[in-house]
């Protein structure tokens, strides 16, 4: 009989030569276990998915509870089903006013797609703005307006009127004209390298999207849900987008998007076509109900208010010479190295010590650390000191 292993590697698609190929066969908390029962500390969450840790009671209960209850009825946006239109209410309840109507789909690719749709059918225009080494997802519309060269030539044509600006620079701004339906940007940009743009820029953004009549779209796909200590990212800029779209740590766990504007902007979506946009599973009910419980998990265990200071401690800590820097904004947090080839045999070491960590996709130089928000100090400093031995082992 093939292994698990094998079974993999003959039947499943492959990304890449060179897959972890970690057998977990269990996680909890901050913690995944493989098929010896040895034990990982996981330092990205699934790539910023898990937040309220794996497999939290809560969610857990939520997922049951509603599997047993029902799951597909009917594609979205037809039947009135409990889970979307409370898990609708909870995410209104976290936003500005003119954020108060939820389009739910499956993943953040998709609400991505969703909300440029949204963009060019509300506005009328046909360009779209965004920046250099963004990452908002792989289908057709999302990697058009990723702003990396080499995740897209192979994949040539995609969408025309797409134009990219550098990420955080006032100057760029002037692009912005009237025949821009959207600026879509990353609140903090994640697979760049956690890069964080100031005040000034988002506010300077936000007028210019104003003067111009192009809607500003957020993505805050990985830097949502609590990551940076505040519930949305975008709350550390004074400033309310037009469309905001979220994933990953939405589902709890479960597979989850979701794009939200106001019930104005939304609306055109019903007519000229009718059934503007349409999906078969999003917002299924049990990723739903897992997204309800999430949200309850972050607002009862009070996890905002924790990030800042679980960051401190990481910085506190990662303090070998090897290391550049420390970016973050929160629980976001990228940490460089001199190259890629001193960052790979340390994140492999560390894998071997029982910390699980990874680089970005467009600054492999740069270890990437999103804990689950629910990790506590202790495993701060137990994961820190496996990574500064790894550092050690391999200098």
């Amino acid at each position: 009989m093939l292994s698990q292993r094998q079974l993999f590697l003959n039947y499943l698609a492959q990304t890449s030569d060179f897959p972890l190929m970690l057998e977990i066969e269990r996680a909890e908390g901050i913690h995944l276990f493989d098929r010896e029962g040895k034990k990982y500390i996981d330092l990205i969450s699934g790539i910023g998915v898990s937040n309220v840790g794996h497999c939290h009671p809560k969610v857990v209960e939520a997922v049951t509870g509603q599997a047993a209850t029902y799951m597909h009825l009917m594609v979205y946006g037809e039947f009135v089903q409990s889970p979307q239109t409370q898990l609708a209410k909870a995410l209104v309840d976290t936003l500005p006013d003119s954020l108060n109507n939820v389009y739910l789909v499956n993943s953040g690719s998709e609400a991505i797609e969703g909300a440029l749709k949204l963009a060019k059918r509300y506005t009328g225009r046909k360009k779209i703005i965004s920046c250099i080494d963004a990452y908002h997802g792989s289908s057709h519309g999302a990697l058009s307006v990723g702003g990396n060269e080499s995740f897209k030539n192979a994949f040539r044509p995609l969408l025309p009127g797409i134009k990219h600006l550098p990420f955080g620079d006032l100057g760029s701004l002037n692009t912005i004209d009237n025949e821009v339906a959207a600026v879509l940007v990353e609140t903090v940009q994640g697979e760049a390298g956690v890069r964080v743009a100031d005040i000034a820029y988002f506010k300077a953004l936000s007028e210019k999207c104003r003067q111009s009549g192009a809607l500003l779209i957020l993505d805050e796909i990985q830097c949502g849900f609590g990551r940076t200590g505040k519930f949305w990212g975008f709350e550390h800029y004074q400033i309310t987008p037009d469309i905001i779209v979220s994933a990953k740590a939405l589902g709890g766990g479960m597979p989850l998007g979701a794009f939200i504007a106001s019930g104005e902007i939304m609306s055109v979506l019903k007519n000229n076509p009718i059934l503007g946009h349409i999906t078969t599973f999003g917002g299924h009910p049990v990723s739903a109900a897992a997204a309800l419980a999430a949200i309850h998990v972050i607002q009862e265990e009070n996890l905002l208010s924790q990030v800042g200071e679980k960051a401190d401690l990481f910085k506190q800590q990662l303090t070998h010479p090897a290391i550049k820097s420390v970016r973050n904004l929160g629980l976001m947090m990228a940490v460089e190295f001199e190259s890629f080839e001193v960052l790979k045999p340390i994140i492999d070491r560390a894998i071997e010590l029982g910390v699980i960590t990874d680089w970005f996709l467009f600054c492999d130089n740069s270890m990437r650390i999103a804990p689950p928000l629910i990790i506590t100090g202790d495993e701060i400093q137990t994961a820190c000191e496996i990574i500064n031995q790894a550092i050690a082992d391999c200098s």
